[in-house]
Order: structure tokens, then sequence, then C-alpha cells
């Protein structure tokens, strides 16, 4: 009787590590990659998607597990987007990693256009230029847009010669571009652009290949340009965002509980994340200023000449693009812009 027992006993064990066996089998794991590091302090993007891991762990009862590859660890931009198309993954790829398959990506980034973060969310969140978009991306590449992540809040420029408060500051300054669409931004203003890795942007500051650039205070105290660069403007040029993009085959594969419940996730991992992020806007500033920058806040008048003298140098620059103007159109419609200074 106590052999015939412990055998049922062995079997019971049996059978409940195979369930746990399939259990775990039954757990789809996949990957996310993105810039930056794993440093919830420096990189929102970061906070995203450790905000990202836990809510669709949470939300899909395990179902979906996220590995996180931080750091470029799954290789370059374009590496990951092309993986991102042929393997289930997901991806959180900034406008060099997007705007190689779609550049009229560059038309959400005409300068200033939004007047502050809500502006830009709505824009995003409800406009119906961003909904095009998404649909015509994913019909290209195979690779759904599912969110516009932040990044830190708005470019500011910084330079080490001057302070910078109107477009003529500008004049015979060397900057820093991360595109081409920075460098016609910079040349509308008498500067001339020139495009550098950012890996190799705080060398270029140091030795004068260039004077300025213009990025978030985020990625200014991320990558400590605060120690070449004497001036910050924060004249809110663009929106600074990055994008999470997943496999199309892969979500479509999900039944429609799974799906939601994932796209539940991805809905409040972002809301979590531009409220960490829009909370941090002004201690950043102020620890650039502690660090010995000096803080220009442009005047109502003096951002306008920026944008009388800016936005018009980036619509030619989108022309010359070849981007349809239905495109322009869209975006400055759901902006509530109107018309532009020509």
């Amino acid at each position: 009787m106590l052999r015939f027992n412990l055998t049922r006993l062995g079997a019971a064990c049996l059978l409940g590590s195979l369930a746990m066996t399939q259990t775990a089998l039954a757990a789809t794991t996949i990957n996310l990659s993105y810039n930056g590091a794993p440093d919830p302090d420096k990189n929102a993007v970061h906070v995203f998607a450790t905000n990202l891991k836990e809510l669709v762990e949470e939300r899909t009862d395990n179902e979906i597990e996220l590995r996180l590859f931080p750091n470029s660890m799954l290789g370059s931009e374009e590496e990951r987007m092309e993986q991102t198309m042929n393997t289930p993954m997901l991806n959180i790829a900034s406008f060099a990693g997007i705007s190689p398959l779609a550049d009229e990506l560059f038309v959400s980034a005409i300068p200033f256009l939004f007047e502050d973060f809500a502006a830009a969310r709505t824009f995003f969140d409800e406009g119906r230029y961003w909904q095009t978009f998404s649909d015509e991306f994913s019909e290209r590449t195979g690779v759904d847009m599912l969110a516009v992540v932040e990044e830190g809040g708005f470019l500011a420029f910084t330079n080490n010669q001057r302070p910078i408060r109107q477009p003529s500051d500008f004049e015979g300054l060397r900057f820093r571009a991360m595109d081409p669409s920075q460098v016609a931004l910079y040349e509308s203003f008498g500067a001339s652009g020139t495009p550098i890795p950012w890996t190799e942007t705080y060398m270029a500051l140091r030795t004068g290949i260039a004077n300025g650039q213009m990025n978030p205070p985020m990625y200014i105290i991320l990558a400590s340009l605060y120690e070449v660069q004497n001036y910050l403007t924060l004249a809110n040029i663009q929106y600074s965002d990055q994008f999470l993009v997943g496999n199309s085959e892969m979500i479509a594969s999900w039944d429609d509980e799974l799906r939601a419940a994932f796209q539940d996730a991805v809905a409040e991992a972002n809301q979590r994340a531009r409220e960490t992020n829009e909370s941090q806007v002004d201690t950043r500033i102020a620890y650039l200023e502690a660090e010995g920058m000096e803080v220009i806040r442009p005047t109502h008048e003096e951002l306008e000449a920026f944008q009388t003298i800016g936005q018009p140098a980036y619509l030619e620059w989108l022309a010359e693009r070849g981007i349809k103007q239905r495109w322009i159109d869209m975006a400055l419609e759901d902006a509530g812009v109107e018309t532009l200074s020509e």
C-alpha cells in the first residue's frame, strides 16, 4: 500500500512538473531593444522600457515576457530595424531608424510646431497625420508603430561661444547636426551644420570641430556636454521623441484578448514615462545651471523670430527632399497651424 501511494505521489509530482514546464513553454519571450544606458535618472527611454516590461508581463499574466537590450546591444539603428522587420521582436527606434524607411517622418519635426507637451501629445495620439503615417509605415515595412516615446522633452540649443537669443547670434558658428534636416535649420540662421555621430559629439565640441549642438537637457546631462558647452538656449525647437515599433506578423498572431492586454500595457507605460519625464524637466535645467551653464530663456518675440526664419527654411528642405504636400498639410492642421511666415 505504501509502495502504491509513493508511486501515485511520484506520478503526481511528474505531472505537476510537466504542467509547470508547459506553462513556461507557453510564455513567449520577446526582445526589446533601445538606445542609451539602463539608467532611469538619465535615460527616459529606459524608464519607458522597464515600465513596459512590468506592465506587459502583468497584464498578459506572463504569457508575454520582455527581455530588455539597452545600449544598442542588438546593433545599430538600421540593424535593429531590419531585425524587427524580419523577426518577432520589439524595438524603440529614433529618427535614424525610421526615416530611411519613411522620410515623411521628418514632417513631424517641423521646428516650433508645438507650444508644450500637451500639444505634442495630442498631435501624436489623436492627429490624422500620425495615424496615416503609422498605417502606411506598417504597409511598407511589416512593422507596426505602437507608441511615440518621449526622450527628454524639447530640444534646446547649446554652444560655447556666446549666448544665443536671436537668429543673428548663430552667425559664423559651427553646429553638430544629427541629420540633414538640422543642417538646413542651422544654415537658415547663418550657422553651418555638420552631421556628427552622437558618440563623437563630446569630442567634436571639446576640440572645436563644432561650437554647438541641440538636444533636450536630459541628453546634455547624459553625455556631460555641460563640460564643453557654456550656454543653453531653451528655444523648445522640436519635440524630442523615439518610436516603439513591433513586427506586424507577431502582433497579428496574438488573439484579441492578448493583443488588447498588450496595447493597454503600452498605453499605461507611455503615460507613466511621460509623467516622469515632464516632472524632471525643471530639475534637469537647474542641474545644468548649477554645473555652470548660462541658461537663456527667450521671450515670446524672440521665439517668433526663430520661427519666422526656421519654419519656412525647414519646409523648403522638405520640398527639396520630395515629400508630398499632403503630409505637411495634415501635420499643420493637426498642430493647429494655419499659415507659416513666408
